[in-house]
This record gives structure tokens, sequence and C-alpha cells, in this order.
């Protein structure tokens, strides 16, 4: 599984860098064609087919690093270096330090940079190679163990239950999935249990990348056994052996961390042969990812994971029933397994009981912008919008609220009147957006919102994969038509929404089908924004 990748990514750790005689070497001992690695090198950003300098500084230019001055940073820090050829500075995509805003990667460790001059990177590339890990944040009632010696009890419980009522209790919980497709969890393990005889796969998908959302960063951090866990209760609930945790490549102190939790659990008996004496048999590998935001589409998650170019596949067939290699695949993310371990505890009335007014469960909101205090924050289903803000201190320095994307850069622009909305699936999409992945960014009134939602839009062109035209084609037009113009005019609105409606209909997956609504809601919601051209 993923066999040239991983030889691809041990062999630049390596050397720094893909050489052609590095390529030419993997392709004699591997005795693969030399055009397959070219083509998984020239695909995925995370390779690079130039030496390294001796400082690299990767600068984030997504919506909260934008929103904090990160462009302003990046030229800032240019303009110092001029005469530094051993340091090179660069703009990438989302880094999945939104709470670092204007954050940055010096020599692949993460770093603030809004107090960062050019003199000091090399020194501050040591120190942030030395510096300890935060101690992770607590979420009290995420932790149903009360010491470690203790964990994997849920798993230990439910060996040699009948493993349909695993799902029969999710689906009783109504819990979904929490990385922004909202399938309902229960019917998801329910659909891949009853799937043909055959081995079975179990994969969680830490591929976070997404502009605005970091939360499930901060759960592999302070709770990776509650997902190594839920892995395991999935497993156990579909008949899987093998598990895999697909986890970005920027995420290195986090994959320590689960790596770590990993060992330990085997050490308890929770994974490997035999679980706890039982005659079931799990373990669970991580794989680390080439780089791309289209690989948080579990299809182009299959596909790296098969050495291919991680492009969407289309569907049907769905990973439930032909998956990684074929075999029925069950794909979850993060913070859905962690919920699902806590659930199959505590039963689903207790699910139902966190929520406020009508709703239930609770949601890890990423929350970022211009905040004064980013974070994350486990919420009850129903918190309204305005207590989210609340509990990150209001705006900085007091200033008035422009606008909200309550989801990650995905979800539609609303304007301030929505911080009464609640955080939940059906009120948010009723308001005209959506929960998606739960990356809530609240943009001051000061801040261009046409840069702001310009800024998405480019993000989804540089992440799309090119493989369907009108995502690869429509989303460039966008931007240039915006660009070229200097401003979002009335008449560009309208080809815009006629645009959208061919990028909806007829891409592959999610990015071409959401990728220029933020710009269109954003339209819609500040008609301010637009001009009579």
């Amino acid at each position: 599984m993923g066999l040239l990748i991983q030889k691809l990514l041990e062999t630049q750790h390596r050397d720094g860098w893909l050489s052609d005689e590095a390529l030419k070497a993997l392709s004699a001992e591997l005795g693969i064609p030399l055009h397959r690695l070219e083509g998984l090198t020239t695909f995925y950003t995370h390779f690079r087919r130039e030496p390294p300098k001796s400082v690299k500084l990767e600068i984030c230019r997504d919506l909260s690093c934008k929103l904090a001055g990160g462009a302003e940073i990046h030229e800032r820090l240019l303009s110092e270096s001029t005469s530094k050829e051993h340091i090179e500075i660069v703009e990438v995509s989302c880094l999945g330090r939104c709470d670092l805003a204007p954050a940055a990667a010096l020599d692949e460790q993460a770093v603030c940079t809004r107090s960062l001059k050019a003199a000091d990177l090399e020194q501050a590339s040591q120190d942030a190679r030395r510096a300890k890990p935060e101690t992770p944040k607590a979420f009290p009632s995420m932790e149903i163990y009360a010491s470690p010696e203790e964990r994997y009890g849920t798993l230990r419980q439910k060996l040699g239950t009948e493993p349909s009522t695993l799902s029969a209790e999710l689906e009783k919980s109504g819990l979904r999935g929490m990385g922004g497709a909202a399938f309902p969890t229960g019917r998801k393990w329910g659909l891949v249990a009853g799937a043909p005889p055959g081995p079975r796969h179990v994969i969680t998908n830490a591929d976070e990348s997404e502009p605005g959302s970091f939360k499930d960063r901060q759960i592999l951090a302070s709770l990776p056994h509650l997902v190594i866990e839920g892995m395991a209760l999935a497993a156990y609930c579909v008949g899987a052996e093998e598990g895999t945790l697909f986890i970005r490549h920027e995420y290195e102190p986090e994959r320590q961390l689960v790596q770590a939790a990993i060992d330990e659990a085997r050490q308890l008996g929770a994974l490997g042969k035999n679980i706890f004496g039982s005659s079931f048999s799990f373990d669970i590998e991580i794989f680390v990812s080439p780089g791309g935001y289209i690989l948080g589409e579990e299809t182009a998650l299959l596909e790296c994971l098969e050495d291919r170019r991680g492009e969407p596949r289309n569907k049907p067939p769905f990973p439930g029933m032909k998956g990684l290699n074929e075999k029925p695949t069950l794909i979850n993310n993060v913070e859905t397994l962690a919920h699902a371990t806590t659930i199959l505890h505590h039963g689903a009335d207790w699910w139902h009981a966190l929520g406020t007014h009508e709703f239930s469960g609770q949601k890890f909101m990423s929350v970022s912008g211009d905040v004064a205090t980013p974070g994350v924050h486990l919420v009850p289903f129903g918190t309204h919008l305005g207590e989210v803000l609340d509990l990150c201190g209001g705006m900085r320095e007091g200033l008035p609220l422009g606008a909200i994307v309550p989801g990650g850069a995905s979800s539609n622009f609303l304007p301030p009147d929505a911080l009464d909305v609640a955080v939940d699936f059906d009120a948010l999409s009723k308001a005209g957006s959506m929960l998606g992945s739960g990356g809530a960014v609240f943009i001051a009134e000061n801040q261009d919102l046409l840069q702001a939602a310009l800024n998405i839009t480019r993000f989804f062109r540089n992440e799309s994969c090119g493989k369907c035209v009108p995502c690869r084609i429509g989303t460039e037009k966008a931007v240039a038509m915006i660009e070229e113009a200097g401003e979002l005019s009335d008449n560009t609105y309208e080809k815009l929404c006629s645009l959208n409606d061919t990028l909806a209909r007829t891409s592959i997956c999610g990015l071409g089908q959401i990728a220029l609504g933020p710009i269109l809601s954003m339209a819609r919601n500040f008609p301010g924004q637009r001009s009579d051209g």
C-alpha cells in the first residue's frame, strides 16, 4: 500500500529533494517504469525536484493568514532576504495552523511570522526544532477514562457482542460525519458491514487541509487514543483486520503523538493479534500524505494509497462497496471516530443530552480570523455562532464584525446578523451556508470582502487536481475575470452564476461543485461589494 509514494518520501527525506539520479535508482530498485515516478512527483505538492536551500520558509497564503497580513509579511521577508542566496521564501496553501496566523513552516517546523525577520531565520529554525511540544488542550467531556491504564475499556466491553449493535447505537445517536459530508455514521458502518464477504479496510482521514479548519489536528494531539479506539470499534463492526491513518505531512508533531499512542495501544493489547484475548485482530499503519487538498476527498485519498495520482474516482461504486484495492472500505474523519468512541461508551441518550434546546450532541469548532484568541472549542450543537465568537474573546481590538464564514473555506459567507444562527447542519443550511468542517472564520468590517472571497476562489483553483475540465478551466476563468477587471461587476456576477451552475453539474467531486460558492455568496449577501459595470 503506497509503496512508491512512501519510497519517494523516504528518498526526499534522506536527500532533501528528488534528483533525476535518485529517481532512476529507485526505478531500477523497484522495477517500476521511470514515467510512473515522474507522474507522482509532478502531481503531489510535497515532492521537490530541485535541491533545497539551507533555510526554507513556507508562508501560508490562504484566508486566515491573509486576514492577518500574511501577504505583506511575505513581501517584507522577501525584500529583507534579497542578498541571502541560501534562504528560500515561498507562499504555500493552508498549513493547518490557522490559530498561528500568519502561519509558516520554517524547515517544516510550524512558526508564526508576525515578528519574524529574515536575519533571524536561521536561529528561528534551530529554536523551532528544539522547542518542546505544547501541552495538548483538555476536553473534559471527551475524556471517558480516568487514567491511561483504563483506556480502550469500551473496545474491551464491546468485544463478544453482536457487531451490528455498534452501528445501530450510532444510528440511534444520529451522529453524522464531521469532515464536511455529514453522512450518517451508523448507516455508513452498517453499509460496509453488509458488503459481500471478504477482507475490509478502515481508514481515518486526517488530511485536514481546508483553510479555517484545524480541529482534527488538536484532537490528534489531545485525544489520539479515542481515534484509535474508534478505528478498532469500527473494524470490529465491519469485520476489518487492517487500518490506515492517512495524515497530512504538515502534521509531523501530531503524527509522532499518534504513533506513540498506537504503540501504547499495542502494549495494552488493544491492537494486534487476538485483541484482549478475543478472536478479533486489527492493527493500524500511518500513511503520510505527499500533499494536496484534493486528498481530503475520499476516493482521491484511495488513489494516493494505491500509488496513483490523487484524482477523484467516478461514483458509484462507493468506497463502502469497492474501496482500497477494490475491498469494501470504511472511511471516517478524525472527529467522527473520536465521537463514535464516546457514544459507544456512554450510549446514544447521553449524546442527545449534550445538545442545547432541540439539538443533539457536540461539535469541535476551529475558530480563526479576526478574533482575539483563535483556537479549538468543543461546543454543544445548538450553540449560536455569537457564543462561539465569545469563546474566543470576541473580535480583536474590538473591531466590528463584517462577515462570517461558518464552516471552513468551502462554506458560504454570512452577514453579521447570522450570529444568532445555531451550530447545526440544518440550521446553517437554512441560513444559506453549511457547517462543513466546522472551521468558523470571523472577518472584521475593515477587511476587503471581495479580496477575502477571491482568496478562497484562488485556493480552489490552485488545489484543483485538473482531472475534469469544468473544474480545471472554470476555476481559472473565475479568478481571471475578477483579477482582470479589478472588481466584481453585476455583469461578471451573472457570468459567475452561470459558470457555477456548470461546475456544480459537471465536476466529478465536491471541489468543483462548491469552488465558486463563497465568492457568489459574498456578492449576494454584501451587494455593496459589487459595481454597476
